[in-house]
């Protein structure tokens, strides 16, 4: 957050021992460290909610596209599998449409021939 070097903290040092006392310091010292080492753990656990709520929503994000893939892939899937029987049934129609008209019928017989 801010730099604080050696000069400022002998500075702070100073002051709270002209201010405070030396009998008092120990305990003030003290005191100010425990509340130095909550405020941390305060902002490390904000700061990893943050964290943990932005990959939530990165991975919900990442869900949403894949189910949209997905989707496109059932139904290129769907359309290829219609395509598929439309040309099977064409070319099955055709085969027997040719076979039908090249090929003579062998239970009947040819006229010409009586």
């Amino acid at each position: 957050m801010f730099d604080a070097g050696f000069w400022e903290f002998l500075l702070i040092g100073i002051v709270a021992l002209l201010v405070v006392g030396p009998e008092r310091l120990p305990e003030l010292a003290r005191k100010a460290g425990y509340w130095i080492g909550r405020a941390r753990k305060f902002v490390n656990t904000v700061k990893a909610d943050v964290e943990r709520e932005f990959r939530t929503e990165e991975l919900e994000k990442m869900l949403s596209q894949q189910n949209e893939e997905i989707k496109e892939l059932r139904d290129m899937m769907k359309s290829t599998q219609q395509s598929t029987l439309d040309t099977l049934n064409e070319t099955e129609y055709l085969v027997r449409a040719s076979t039908s008209t090249t090929e003579p019928d062998p239970t009947k017989k040819d006229k010409k021939q009586d």
